[in-house]
């Protein structure tokens, strides 16, 4: 049986992480986006063989157990306890090593369709703890719609509340950002957090100025000392008239957001010659 699924990207609309816990894992305090950037992944369980099987139209995308949607599968078949093997071939839209989430976004449409192929019937939140064993962003994306995200990335909760209508323009920079090797130089007695209570009050009154207002990124310094382009193409989103723009995840992807879709287009025209990823997209359907 095959059954094909959207891998959204992620944007971090809010990023604290105030603590590491004594297992080296961080706290995690975001709120989270998934926008209409997405891989197709395609899932495929086959009785002919029993491996895990994976493809990109990527060549820089591993496709043996370093791949995210890999390890997935080895999970999914390893809990539903079946020698069934799974072919699995990822339509790669989404930058590599950009901060959005793509690797997650598979990893995580993986888990959903072989829930389905093999009648496992795991709630969403089930299949987010399991997914927390691969990687702190899959929980969210087996969600993949607006949430507040805490704990070790395990604790979801979709928002109440529609987010008000937004453009985003992305930038990716022709960088790459380890998130393990950088989040082991974040010295947490340095960052400097912002007011997510704020932000979740802006969110709850769908007020988009407040929103702007109050988003804050606390990795994005760390990232930017290492790749100062980081800021180099926040300073030109805000110059083009992106209404606020910041970092996502651990970088270096930036976004910029504007309510109005003349401003996308006049942001992106101005950032497409100066940084070659560079998309325009909204929230995901």
């Amino acid at each position: 049986m095959e059954v094909l699924e959207r891998a959204y990207a992620k944007l971090n609309i809010c990023l604290d992480t105030p603590f590491v816990h004594a297992d080296g894992l961080q706290e995690w305090d975001m709120l989270m986006v998934s926008i209409d950037l997405a891989d197709t992944v395609t899932i495929k369980t086959t009785d002919c063989h029993h491996d895990i099987l994976v493809e990109s139209t990527s060549g820089l995308l591993p496709v043996n157990e370093r791949n995210l949607a890999y390890q997935a599968a080895e999970l999914m078949q390893s809990l539903a306890n079946v020698d069934e093997g799974v072919e699995i071939h990822i339509q790669k839209r989404i930058p590599i090593a950009a901060g959005l989430g793509g690797g997650s976004s598979d990893a995580a449409a993986v888990m959903r369709a072989l829930n389905r192929l093999w009648n496992l019937n795991l709630s969403e939140a089930e299949l987010a703890k399991l997914g927390l064993k691969i990687d702190a962003d899959v929980p969210y994306c087996i969600y993949s719609r607006p949430s507040r995200v805490t704990g070790r990335g395990e604790i979801v909760e979709p928002l109440k509340k529609r987010m008000p209508p937004i453009y985003f323009v992305i930038a990716k920079p022709a960088v790459s950002v380890s998130t393990p090797k950088l989040l082991r130089t974040v010295k947490y007695d340095k960052l400097e957090h912002g007011d997510m209570q704020e932000l979740m009050n802006a969110v709850a009154q769908s007020s988009y100025p407040q929103l702007v207002k109050r988003m804050f990124n606390v990795l994005e310094p760390v990232s930017a000392r290492q790749f100062p382009e980081i800021i180099r193409i926040r300073e030109k989103m805000l110059q083009f008239g992106a209404d606020v723009a910041q970092m996502s995840g651990t970088g270096p992807t930036v976004f910029g957001m504007t309510q109005k879709a003349s401003w996308a287009k006049h942001i992106y025209n101005g950032l497409k010659g100066f940084v070659g990823e560079t998309y325009i997209t909204g929230l995901a359907k």
